[in-house]
């Protein structure tokens, strides 16, 4: 009787303990993986939130870039890690684009990663050079039907979401159109500035400031919500293309099995951060657009473009 008690005791002892440890998380510093280089659209989402985060995680969140493989690298490095304590910044290209530019995909993005709290989208934008005299979406449809040959358009990679709207762009309209896919935003801007190239598509968040200097055109917009720090640019829903709607996505997600209790805590303290005003302004400045999701929203979201961009991405023929 006293060895049954014993191992009862025991028993109770170690549920007690695995539910005040589920209770306590995060038990120690929180890394975000961001799988794009420092200076884009995801990082800069990354930096606002993460100090507001530790603040109500009670714990030091640390902001980790590592980029490369189409932004596998670093998703691979979340599921890898198999730490309750390791978060993955996720958004459409390593969740929706990059497992499909493989021949077999390296990972299921609804099945091995839980998608917990939503943070905004930012959308992306039809650019041109001052020096196309389009100013329109029919104007730039025109543009390059007129041009008799090819049209190069850029974007910031090969299977980058500018790379898969640019496919649906031409697959949508039957454009004779040539994607060129550069290592970056950067690059790329430096080849339209020099007259190298004369149209892209690409985040808002990148492209902001050389348009507001007048040095580059923003066309339309792939959403279905204005941005606030481009209330003039027009909506491709607005414009009569809704197939063309593509938001790049923000979110924080983990390795299946991240357990219910932390999932928890994570969707609530994201929440709260992304009820401040100020958090919610900041991210307007970078492009992004913030509204309520449920963690179980979130997911659908996910499905949803994950099932929307299969097919455009396996057409455009881009390979990892």
């Amino acid at each position: 009787m006293i060895a049954r008690r014993t191992v009862l005791a025991s028993a109770a002892a170690f549920v007690l303990a695995r539910e005040a440890a589920a209770q306590q998380w995060p038990a120690r510093a929180v890394k975000i993986i961001v799988t794009f280089p420092p200076g884009g659209a995801s990082d800069a989402a990354a930096r606002v939130i993460s100090g507001p985060l530790q603040e109500k995680l009670g714990q030091t969140v640390i902001v980790d870039n590592k980029p490369g493989g189409g932004t596998t690298i670093g998703a691979n490095f979340v599921l890898a890690a198999k730490d309750d304590h390791t978060l993955m910044l996720s958004n459409s290209a390593p969740i929706s684009i990059a497992p499909y530019l493989f021949d077999k995909p390296p990972y299921d993005p609804l099945k091995d990663f839980v998608h917990v709290a939503y943070i905004g989208s930012v959308a992306n934008a039809f650019v041109v050079r001052p020096a196309v005299p389009a100013k329109t979406m029919p104007e730039l449809i025109a543009w390059i039907k007129a041009q008799g040959k090819t049209v190069p358009f850029g974007s910031g990679g090969q299977g980058s979401i500018g790379h898969i709207i640019g496919e649906m762009f031409k697959a949508e309209l039957g454009l004779d159109m040539e994607h060129i896919g550069y290592r970056g935003a950067a690059p790329m801007f430096q080849d339209m500035m020099a007259g190298q190239l004369d149209f892209a598509v690409v985040t808002l968040t990148e492209v902001l400031p050389l348009a507001k200097d007048g040095k580059l055109r923003m066309i339309a917009l792939t959403s279905t919500q204005k941005a606030p720090s481009a209330p003039d640019v027009p909506l491709v829903t607005e414009l009569g293309y809704p197939k063309l709607v593509a938001e790049n996505f923000v979110g924080l997600s983990a390795p299946a099995g991240f357990p219910a209790d932390a999932q928890a805590r994570l969707h609530k303290a994201m929440g709260e951060v992304l009820a401040d005003p100020k958090i919610v302004e900041r991210l307007g400045e970078l492009g992004f657009v913030t509204r309520p999701m449920t963690a179980a929203e979130f997911t659908a979201f996910v499905a949803s473009q994950v099932q929307t961009f299969q097919a455009p991405v396996k057409a455009s023929g881009a390979k990892l």
